[in-house]
């Protein structure tokens, strides 16, 4: 069967199909009847959530009583990052390295399994120019510039993250293209959202297996879950069938 990513509360079904060849007809039917299904639907889903960070996985713009769910506090004994102006105009993430004592060798089992269970979370100590700017920490450029050098580094870091704080969804903000709304905050580009977390669920599922942490397809699949997607038993199954040469 066809692998399949979708939006969760979305009819829509965004789907990763395996070459076709003489021996994969199922597939092909498959693959048609989903393309069929999507000809009448709108491909313009947003998932988002507001500028706090806290996700809302109402998908339907003419829902105008739907708000983003008021953030959870951060979780007690977690790994706090604190940057500040200093540290991101010079892309240093030496406060990164010291708060987390993740070095740039990567992490060991042991610290991999703490990690997830303390997770990461930042405090952005950021003075604006202007007081009067209104933009959000996502929409400045030397900000996402640094989480774009942090993710480069360790793309695994999303599993880590604080994800009931709101800090996987800001995480995401910082990476992926986006527009403010004043209604529902952040509102992703939703190929763009889709490419970054199949992208995590690639990296993430391996670094797991790596650390022999344990149900690692469902700690990858709980991670897109929370920006708004289900991935389904098939891309895990093609994954394992053709696994990385060490």
């Amino acid at each position: 069967m066809a692998a399949a990513l979708y939006p969760l509360s979305c009819p829509l079904k965004h789907s990763l199909f395996t070459p076709p060849s003489s021996s994969t007809q199922s597939v092909n039917k498959t693959a048609k009847s989903l393309l069929e299904s999507q000809r009448s639907i709108s491909l313009s889903v947003p998932v988002s959530f507001n500028p706090s960070g806290n996700y809302d996985l109402s998908l339907f713009q003419d829902d105008q009583d739907a708000k983003a769910p008021a953030p959870m506090p951060p979780k007690q004994g977690r790994f706090e990052v604190v940057i500040d102006n200093e540290a991101i105009s010079r892309l240093d993430l030496s406060t990164f390295h010291g708060s987390t004592g993740i070095g740039s060798s990567g992490v060991s089992t042991a610290q991999a399994k703490e990690l997830l269970e303390r997770s990461v979370g930042f405090t952005i100590n950021f003075l604006r120019e202007d007081e009067n700017d209104p933009r959000e920490l996502s929409e400045f450029p030397e900000i996402r510039l640094w989480f774009v050098r942090l993710d480069a580094l360790y793309p695994w870091l999303p599993l880590v993250l604080d994800w009931r704080a709101g800090e996987l969804a800001r995480y995401a903000a910082m990476l992926v293209p986006h527009q403010m709304s004043m209604k529902m905050g952040v509102v992703f580009n939703p190929e763009a959202l889709e490419l970054f977390v199949v992208q995590k669920v690639f990296v993430g599922y391996e670094w797991l297996k790596d650390n022999e942490i344990p149900m690692p397809r469902l700690k990858a699949k709980d991670m897109a879950r929370m920006l708004g997607f289900g991935i389904g038993d098939d891309l895990f199954h093609l994954v394992d069938q053709h696994p990385p040469i060490q």
